[in-house]
């Protein structure tokens, strides 16, 4: 049985653990050597160092969101074609999927880095962090054609039905990052500027290590030069998932990007704290996250080889996995809400302050377990315009609005800030009920069947 049968064959929950294992090993991997950096600088350049890498980090995580949202477009299109079993569709997706990344490359690479005295000065960045963060962030923009290229090809080959070998190049990333971190900024004392050239280095060799593996293996289809152009109705197919998607994830984190300026005005601390907590809910949010990419990419084969009633199971099984480990995080958190913060801040006052707002934040951790899910799921049906339409109404609807107010009343702790974030999921899940409850009263008034007969 080939990888991408082990997808649309079988029992569903093993082969949706076995597909979402790699993806939760790459989240992972990637989150650690983003860790890395935050840790390595608050282990020997201080709080101001912790915070400019925590406002760099979150602009570079907006770029990133923004390509994985258009890599994912690809990844469910080529899923599409492999359960069709269309090789030259997906030999047209991958070279289209090529074409429009790089296209985005030309374009990002030069605004991010002529923007990035503006952008630090837009964060209401404190005055003692301001010039790290603009040495960290326009180094990191000149990495952003290294991120585009490995995302490109993870998801080439995540739309296969291969979800291993885009982690051991991420492992790769990590070992590298995590040297250099401690010889740039640990040993030559280079601040939030050595771990910014760790990354950007990483992720360089992640990339050539990748394209290499790829050109010698090749494709499972055949795939030439010539595919690589853009072909209309591909195109048009790739950015129908991935631009919703893509725009979904700039304005999410463009609104958590205003959070930070919110509490950016609160102070230093304020400020450390909640980078930290970021980060760790950065691991905390892995398995949903995981899980949602490996719905998105099962759902789009399946899809493609006319079984949607197992598109519908893979969502709930997805579902019970992100529960249960959301659960138990969320408990010890609750438990022993000081120990994580303090693996990245020795500064007893953020410390203090990132408990507090950790104890109310994670609590996403059980109520994202829907919604991810619910994400992927949409998007492997080719309808990710539902994943942006609750996003923006829980975004800006509820999570600025409650952040801006909590920051305003309650400036003696972040706790009461911290439940921004579940507030906004509860009312994404509840609008997610409503559409897929509507689905299925249209599909069966339509036909008769169920709504996992007729996805």
């Amino acid at each position: 049985m080939t990888q991408e049968n082990r997808l649309i064959e079988g029992a569903i929950g093993p082969a949706l653990l076995r597909f979402a294992l790699p993806f939760l090993g790459a989240s992972f991997l990637q989150a650690l050597y983003g860790a890395t950096d935050l840790f390595v600088v608050g282990q020997f350049s201080g709080s101001e160092a912790v915070s400019a890498v925590a406002i760099g980090s979150q602009i570079m995580q907006t770029i990133t969101g923004i390509i994985l949202g258009l890599a994912t477009g690809g990844t469910v299109l080529i899923g599409r074609r492999i359960g069709e079993r269309n090789d030259d569709g997906a030999a047209r997706a991958v070279g289209s999927l090529a074409v429009l990344l790089i296209l985005l490359a030309i374009v990002l690479t030069p605004i991010m880095a002529l923007s990035t005295n503006a952008i630090v000065s837009l964060m209401q960045t404190p005055v003692e962090a301001v010039a790290p963060a603009r040495h960290y962030l326009l180094i990191c923009a000149c990495g952003i054609p290294f991120i585009i290229g490995y995302n490109a090809i993870s998801g080439i080959f995540r739309g296969i039905g291969d979800s291993k070998t885009p982690m051991y190049f991420v492992l790769v990333a990590c070992l590298i990052n995590m040297g250099l971190d401690f010889l740039l900024a640990g040993y030559f004392d280079y601040g939030a500027a050595g771990v910014a050239v760790a990354t950007v280095a990483a992720q360089a060799c992640s990339f050539l290590a990748f394209l290499f593996y790829m050109n010698r293996k090749g494709l499972p289809f055949a795939f030439s030069r010539r595919d690589i152009r853009l072909d209309k109705p591909a195109a048009a197919a790739i950015l129908k998932v991935g631009f919703p998607l893509a725009l979904q994830d700039a304005l999410v984190n463009i609104s958590f990007l205003a959070i930070t300026m919110i509490v950016n005005t609160l102070g230093l601390v304020a400020s450390a704290a909640v980078g930290v907590v970021e980060r760790i809910i950065g691991f905390a949010m892995l398995p949903p996250s995981a899980f949602s990419s490996a719905v998105a990419a099962m759902s789009a084969q399946n899809i493609g080889a006319g079984k949607p009633e197992r598109a519908w199971k893979t969502l709930w099984y997805a579902i019970g996995f992100s529960l249960v480990i959301g659960t138990v995080v969320c408990v010890y958190v609750q438990f022993f809400p000081s120990v994580l913060p303090r693996i990245f801040d020795k500064n007893p006052e953020v410390v203090l302050a990132a408990s507090q707002y950790l104890r109310a934040y994670i609590l996403d951790c059980i109520l994202v377990s829907f919604v991810f899910c619910f994400n992927g799921y949409f998007s492997g049906l080719g309808k990710s315009v539902i994943a942006f339409g609750h996003s923006m109404a829980a975004t800006f609807g509820v999570r600025i609005p409650v952040t801006y107010f909590m920051g305003r009343v309650a400036t003696d702790s972040l706790f009461p800030m911290g439940l921004a974030a579940p507030a906004a999921s509860l009312l994404s899940i509840l609008i997610c009920i409503v559409v897929l409850v509507y689905f299925a009263r249209r599909e069966k008034h339509a036909s008769g069947g169920t709504l996992e007969e007729n996805a």
